[in-house]
């Protein structure tokens, strides 16, 4: 399970913040001075990682049995601004509460 959390928190990491880029950054520029270059780049690049967030979101659910509200979140937090970085806090949070055998610490179980 270590390996699939590392995973998970590297990609979790990585998709938030090309979101912060894309969306600060990209939109503003491509509509507000007319230059597309970041959002042509980041774009992409963001689609194509979001995926590999959403095997590694996926691949951590499945082995730490996480419901269905948890699974919709970790989805989700690729593509709402700074939810990644909070959904991360509270994967690792939990997790780490469950190893230590003490009860979810998350109001949502």
């Amino acid at each position: 399970m270590n390996g699939a959390l590392r995973r998970y928190r590297f990609m979790a990491y990585t998709v938030g913040i090309g979101l912060i880029i894309l969306v600060f950054v990209g939109i503003p520029l491509q509509y507000g001075a007319h230059s597309p270059g970041v959002v042509k780049v980041v774009g992409p690049i963001h689609g194509a990682l979001y995926i590999v967030y959403l095997l590694a979101a996926l691949d951590l659910a499945r082995r730490a049995r996480f419901g269905l509200l948890q699974m919709a979140a970790m989805v989700a937090a690729g593509f709402v601004p700074f939810v990644a970085f909070i959904v991360e806090r509270q994967v690792v949070r939990r997790l780490s509460a469950e190893s230590a055998g003490q009860p979810d610490p998350s109001p949502n179980g």
